[in-house]
This record gives structure tokens, C-alpha cells and sequence, in this order.
């Protein structure tokens, strides 16, 4: 079943664990995801972005459509929407939630940017994700990794002032393949943890390790965006067969296959399996 990204992030905040956020681009990982869910008995949320879905309307309508059919609960969020004119399309589109991405701007311009989406969006039953601070970018991770943290006082005046439904903050992670080793900070999530009453989101968590996710899933994320682990699980999977002869007919059910075995590793580890 479609549901917004605040009832899927609520619960998960009351009882502690985080939901996995996967990054799906085409209608083979959209499968994968939603059955991956439904053995796990689990809601699930799914991301897509504009640049890996230009024809962002079409795919969405058909994830919306995939989503409504799920006997879990599935939240489809617009991830990264760095233009007006995307998010406007993800509404469109029927997507249930937002994430208006501003973190680059200055504080008070991203404020007065993320209330004119949040005005729209809960007009229309639509959950808003908003970024402050800054995640960047895995392969400048050794020179620029421990940058444009989230501060605390910020993020309370942020969240006071926007009326978002979930923050997604910068603890230590990055986006992409990692150069470097991942130092979350830890003592800066709890302390975010105990400053805000809405759900905190982990941008970067492919290459962050099980054991940094699995913490931070106990100690105050509730939602986790995923995409190279789960690219990478999907390759994986389909070297290790002989695709000689007609065996190529199995390319899409074995990269479908891994996709969605990286996934279930995953709700297991953030604690939602069966929730």
C-alpha cells in the first residue's frame, strides 16, 4: 500500500530502528525492493532521483502503481530535488514524498526555500525531507569528509521554522564510494537525537559499514538511503554465472536477485523486519 513517508518514519521513531531508503532507476530493482519488503514483512521507502530518472513523471507513476498494489507499506520519495520544477514533478507524478535538497544555500535562503515546498506539499498530504548541513560527496571524503556538520542550535531553529517531517543530517558520511575511512559522530547524533521530536535521515550509508548503520539505527536514524551497496550486490551476483548460450535470458532476474538479497541484509541489520 502507497503511504507517506510520515507514518512509515513515525513508527520507526517510537520504537526505534531505521527503515532502508533504496535508490531504484528502473522497473527490475522497483520489483526487487517492493518483494524484497514484502518476505520481510516490512515497509519500505523508495528513492528516486532526477538524474538517474529523467523521465522522472513516467517511473514515478509506475513505482506509485507498484507501490499501491504491495501488501507492505510503501513510501515513494523524490530524493534529491534540486530544482523546483523536479519537485513539482514528483508531485505530479503522485509521489508521497519530498526531498528538497538546499543544503548548499545559506541558512536563512534554504529556510525560506524548504517552507515554500513544505507549504505545497502538506496542502496536498505530501511528506517534505530536508538536508542541513552537508553530506558530500565518498570520493573527497579524505579531504573535505568532516565538513559542514549539522549543528544542533541550527537544526532546532531549522525545524522550528520549515515544519519538515524528517531532517536529513551530517554526521559523517558521504555520498558514492568512499576515499578514506567513514568516521560517523556518534555523540553529535544523539545530541540531535535529543534536541528534535521528528525522524533523523542518514544520507551516504553504502560503504559505511554494518556496524556504523547498525548503530546508528539504535541510537537515532530512522531512515537510510542505500544505492551503490545494493548496485554493487546486483553485479555481484550476476558475474559469479555462466550467461553462455540462452543463460543470458537470466541477466535482469540475477541482477533483480542480488538487488534485492542486499536489501533484506539490510532491513534485518536496522532492526525493521517484521515492523
Amino acid at each position: 500500500m502507497l503511504v507517506t513517508l510520515k507514518e512509515i518514519l513515525t513508527k520507526a521513531k517510537q520504537e526505534n530502528y531505521a527503515v532502508p531508503a533504496c535508490n531504484i532507476d528502473n522497473e527490475h530493482n522497483l520489483r526487487a525492493a517492493i518483494e524484497a519488503a514484502e518476505e520481510m514483512n516490512t515497509g519500505i521507502i523508495l528513492n528516486t532521483t532526477p538524474v538517474a530518472n529523467p523521465d522522472l513523471e513516467s517511473f514515478g507513476r509506475i513505482a506509485v502503481d507498484f507501490a499501491r498494489c504491495s501488501r507492505v507499506k510503501i513510501a515513494l520519495n523524490l530524493d534529491h530535488g534540486k530544482t523546483f520544477e523536479d519537485c513539482l514533478l514528483g508531485i505530479r507524478a503522485g509521489y508521497t514524498s519530498i526531498m528538497i535538497d538546499r543544503s548548499l544555500l545559506p541558512f536563512e535562503e534554504n529556510i525560506r526555500e524548504v517552507q515554500e515546498m513544505v507549504r505545497i506539499c502538506h496542502a496536498l498530504g505530501i511528506s517534505v525531507e530536508a538536508e542541513l548541513g552537508h553530506v558530500g560527496v565518498g570520493e573527497q571524503y579524505h579531504t573535505d569528509g568532516h565538513q559542514a556538520f549539522t549543528r544542533v542550535e541550527e537544526a532546532v531553529e531549522y525545524v522550528k521554522q520549515t515544519g519538515v517531517d524528517a531532517l536529513a543530517v551530517a554526521i559523517g558520511t558521504a555520498h558514492g564510494v568512499y576515499k578514506g575511512t567513514p568516521q560517523i559522530h556518534f555523540d553529535l547524533l544523539h545530541e540531535l537525537k535529543d534536541a528534535l521530536d521528528i525522524p533523523l535521515v542518514l544520507h551516504g550509508g553504502s560503504g559505511t559499514g554494518d556496524e556504523n548503520l547498525a548503530r546508528c539505527a539504535r541510537e537515532g536514524i530512522n531512515k537510510i538511503n542505500l544505492s551503490n551497496d545494493l548496485k554493487r550486490s546486483a553485479i555481484e551476483n550476476l558475474v559469479k554465472e555462466d550467461l553462455s548460450g540462452n543463460a543470458v535470458y537470466q541477466l535482469y532476474p540475477l541482477l533483480a536477485e542480488g538487488f534485492k538479497h542486499k536489501i533484506k541484509h539490510y532491513i534485518r541489520l536496522f532492526g525493521c523486519e517484521g515492523k
